[in-house]
Parts: C-alpha cells; structure tokens; sequence
C-alpha cells in the first residue's frame, strides 16, 4: 500500500523532533527513497506498514533510523575552495600567530557528515603550517548521524570521494591506497576525533573552539533552532575565535552572538563579547 499524506506528515514531525530537520512536504518522495534500508531492516514490506509500525510499537531506536536517514550528508575534500583559500591565507595565520605561546589549536566541524571537512584542515595545517605538527592541536567532527561518524572515523574513502575536490598531490601524500580505497594517513587520523551531537538537543562537554565551521545544515532548522545553535556554539567559541557558515546561510538569528566580517569574497564570523 502506498504512503498517505497522514503518513508522510507523522514522518515529517518524527524527524523534526528527533533532528530539528525541516522537510517541505514537496519532498515527500525522499522518504520513499532514502527509508528503504531502514523499512527492510525492519522486516516491513513498504513505508505505509513501517509508519504504523513506528505509530504502534513507538520504537525509539527506529525513530532514531529514521532521522539519520533523512539527514543530509552531502560533502566532498575542500568543499567551497573560496573558503579554503581564506582559511588558509587568513585565518588560520592568524589563529596559529596568536596560539602561538600555547601550542594548542581546538577547531570543530559541526556538521561533519563522513569526515572530509575535518581531514581538508588536517590537510591544511600540515600543509602550510608545519609546525603545529610538534602542537596539541585536535580538530572534532560531529554529525547526528552514527553510521557517517563511523564512515568518518574509519578515514577510508572510495575513489569517487577523493576525486571531488582533493588535488592528487594530497591525495598521493596524506593518504594510501588500499585496492579501491584511499586511507587517510594515521598522522591525519590522529589530529581528528568524531562523535555522535545532535546540534539541537542537549550538547555533550566539548571544549572552547578557536575555528567552528557550520556548513550547510543551518537550512535545515527552524528559526527557532537556528537560534539555539547560534547560542551554543556561541559559548563555544573563543572570544578571539572564528566562525564559518555555508555560503547560502546567514547569521540572521545571531546578531547579539556574532558578527559579520567579509574577506576574499567570503563571509566569516566573530563572535561579540557581550552576547551571552
């Protein structure tokens, strides 16, 4: 039997209050698409028996499934190059100039998905910045997904992925292939952890960060939410530190938090000292 629209909004509300994701109701068909792993899983023949199965049973591990499928894991190695290009002549001098006496860099991809972003500026700082290598540094990637912060753990990429966006110069250097596979080297892998943060919800114990990057997932939340995050990540920062949105997103709900600055075509953000 085939989905109703009573089922496709419960599933729209299930993942809006499991990940503060918004889905259009003109997107419907990407439930029938990307919920097939987990209806199977789950031993039901279509979508509209899994929806009464997780209206009846309210089982809260499928709830979870649910979500993570639905969430957007859409990345690739230096995703945005103007914004690499600014990391890498601007901010992180800076940063690195200023961290300087205390040898120690806290830098948080927040929206990581399957890791590129957080290995792209482990690339970045071995590449041009060669003495954080004798650093504490720690750059920490999170998702809401399990199953891509895994993928991202793991640091092993199919050939497709490491075409997109990584020059085969850093490709041959910081990762070694394995048959179809490229692994990402265990220096890299080590200046990099992962784990499992739903932006939204409760935040684990994560330390001041001195560059945030919250990329393409902010159009996704309400503007409710968005301000949640906004405040959290703000607490977050360091007082001198940096912010990075996706290039389609704006800081509208964070002007008592952060403020706009523009270079190299690219906006960033610092956060104001009395937004708390």
């Amino acid at each position: 039997m085939a989905c109703t629209e009573s089922d496709y909004a419960y599933l729209r509300e299930l993942v809006l209050k499991q990940s503060a994701n918004l889905i259009d109701p003109s997107r419907n068909s990407l439930f029938d698409a990307k919920l097939i792993p987990v209806v199977r899983r789950a031993g039901m023949s279509n979508l509209h028996e899994f929806v009464r199965l997780l209206q009846s049973e309210r089982p809260t591990h499928l709830h979870r499934a649910v979500a993570e499928a639905m969430t957007i894991n859409e990345t690739s190695f230096f995703r945005d190059v103007k914004t690499f290009n600014l990391l890498r002549e601007n901010i992180l001098p800076a940063l690195v100039e200023r961290r300087r006496s205390a040898r120690r860099l806290r830098i948080w991809s927040a929206a990581s998905s399957t890791g590129q972003e957080a290995y792209s500026i482990a690339m970045l700082l071995a590449e041009h910045f060669p003495e954080t290598a004798y650093w504490d540094v720690k750059i920490l990637g999170t998702d809401i997904s399990q199953r891509v912060v895994e993928y991202a753990m793991a640091g092993r990429y199919r050939r497709l992925e490491v075409n997109r966006g990584l020059p085969a110069r850093m490709l041959l250097k910081y990762m070694t292939r394995h048959e179809e596979e490229w692994q990402i080297s265990p220096r890299l892998r080590a200046m990099c952890d992962f784990q499992q943060v739903n932006l939204c919800g409760p935040l684990p114990s994560l330390p001041i960060c001195d560059l945030v990057l919250l990329r393409n997932v902010l159009l996704y939340f309400s503007q409710q939410d968005r301000g949640h995050v906004f405040r959290a990540i703000h607490r977050l920062t360091a007082t001198d530190g940096y912010l990075f949105l996706g290039n389609a997103e704006q800081a509208e709900e964070s002007t008592h938090h952060f403020q706009a600055e523009f270079s190299g075509d690219t906006f960033f953000y610092r956060p104001v000292s009395n937004g708390w």
